[in-house]
């Protein structure tokens, strides 16, 4: 199998962690994202969303990292993907509102308008109202995800057993991180992300990551306090 990545990307970072923690046999491909590789042939002419992750198995392409998580998990059969009708469905639910609920405002609303050029509004009135919406809605999808998803006692984003969704969920709310969100004022959050920097993999997957949060420390951002 061959994982098309660029190991910053807040959607490849999970499927590098968990190839990483199940050691499934991956070639890497690097998509460029910082000079433009993912818009160009040959990526653009095998995948026209122009985006990372991609896997190919032989002659099948995935795109979408919730789906590739799903597919590499019940091809390896891990209980991280769980057969059980009601706790599989659990997992994909909380995939969803993540995807569509959370990171919309999360990471379109507030982190990348802050942090790419090409999503930077046209006019500081623009981008003020755009960070103030993002920073609104984020700030309750947060607080949602703090006590209504976590809560006071679950380790893990669906009980106390990591699953894929813990491994999408992490990838995208650490993207916080970046613009320097505290997350202090979600004690729940936080200790859920303590556990998943905890997994063996976690310092090597993400050491690009972590090269970026480095790399914009003296920029200012609009973001969420404590």
């Amino acid at each position: 199998m061959k994982l098309y990545m660029h190991p910053v990307s807040m959607t490849t970072r999970p499927v590098r962690l968990f190839i990483a923690e199940n050691k499934i046999p991956m070639e890497e491909e690097l998509i460029d994202l910082m000079t433009g590789a993912h818009l160009q042939p040959p990526y653009s002419t095998i995948n026209p969303n122009c985006l990372v992750p991609m896997i190919e198995d032989g002659d099948f392409r995935l795109t979408e990292s919730s789906a590739i998580l799903k597919y590499l998990a019940d091809k390896i059969g891990s209980p991280a993907y769980p057969k059980d009708l009601k706790e599989r469905a659990r997992v994909n639910e909380m995939m969803d509102w993540i995807n569509t609920n959370f990171y919309r405002e999360w990471g379109y609303g507030l982190c990348y308008p802050q942090l790419f050029p090409h999503l930077k509004r046209r006019s500081d009135e623009a981008q003020a109202s755009t960070l103030d919406w993002g920073k609104e809605n984020a700030t309750k999808w947060l607080k949602i995800l703090n006590d209504h998803w976590i809560g006071p006692k679950k380790q893990y984003l669906c009980g106390d057993r990591i699953t894929i969704a813990d491994y999408f969920g992490a990838g995208i709310v650490t993207l916080g991180e970046v613009i320097r969100v505290d997350f202090s004022a979600y004690p729940n959050v936080k200790r859920w992300l303590d556990n998943m920097k905890k997994l063996p993999s976690w310092p090597k997957i993400n050491e690009a990551f972590y090269g970026l949060v480095e790399a914009v420390k003296a920029q200012k951002f609009v973001t969420i306090a404590g």
